[in-house]
């Protein structure tokens, strides 16, 4: 099928970011099973339950997840892929071998990584989504498929509790099927409205 043209949705004062991939991965989306606690002022501590003054002084805000970045369950470069991307900032410094957020090219791959981070003890200080009611963002339909564009710079990221998730929908992200977060209620409610699927909080999701 050849694909139509993009379908633009226009947010005052974003840039439209219009992208393709080489591929589309068909992998299943797993249940998040466990609650995380975010605290959107809290500090990175060097590790669990530091309460030292050097760690309150570092921020919790979202990092651009550009310039050649690649996603940490997958290893593909995130700006070059669809759909929403995510990060968690974790009280131990985890990823141990860089500095920075854990980083995702799917909202899927951030809940099962949220999810075997539990197990292992890690502590998530701050988790972030983007944000599809602050940016300009493109629909695109390819073979039947249609994807949403990704957007990776820092102010297109928002808090996971300031959010609503559609899940559900017949729009596709870099991993298949995947979890599109909207900071504006009705944007989330018009998008599931189009595009099928259901409006959850970030604690239905994880309840899921």
């Amino acid at each position: 099928m050849t694909p139509t043209s993009p379908t633009h949705h226009t947010t005052p004062d974003r840039t439209a970011n219009r992208l393709e991939t080489d591929c589309v991965d068909s992998r299943s989306r797993r249940r998040f099973l466990f609650g995380v606690a975010v605290a959107s002022t809290a500090g990175l501590a060097g590790c669990v339950g530091d309460e030292s003054d050097d760690a309150t002084t570092i921020p919790t805000d979202p990092v651009a997840l550009t310039g050649g970045l690649d996603c940490d369950a997958c290893g593909m470069v995130i700006e070059e892929h669809y759909g929403p991307a995510g990060q968690a900032i974790y009280a131990d410094g985890e990823p141990t071998d860089r500095e920075g957020p854990a980083r995702f090219d799917s909202v899927t791959e951030l809940l099962v990584s949220l999810e075997d981070a539990d197990a292992r003890g890690w502590d998530p200080r701050a988790v972030f989504v983007t944000d599809y009611s602050r940016v300009d963002y493109e629909l695109e339909t390819r073979d039947g498929t249609t994807y949403v564009s990704t957007h990776a710079e820092a102010d297109a990221f928002a808090d996971v509790a300031a959010v609503r998730f559609v899940a559900d929908s017949d729009v596709h992200g870099s991993m298949g099927p995947d979890h599109v977060p909207f900071s504006e209620s009705e944007d989330a409610e018009a998008f599931a409205d189009e595009h099928g699927g259901s409006v959850l909080e970030w604690g239905d999701l994880w309840n899921r």
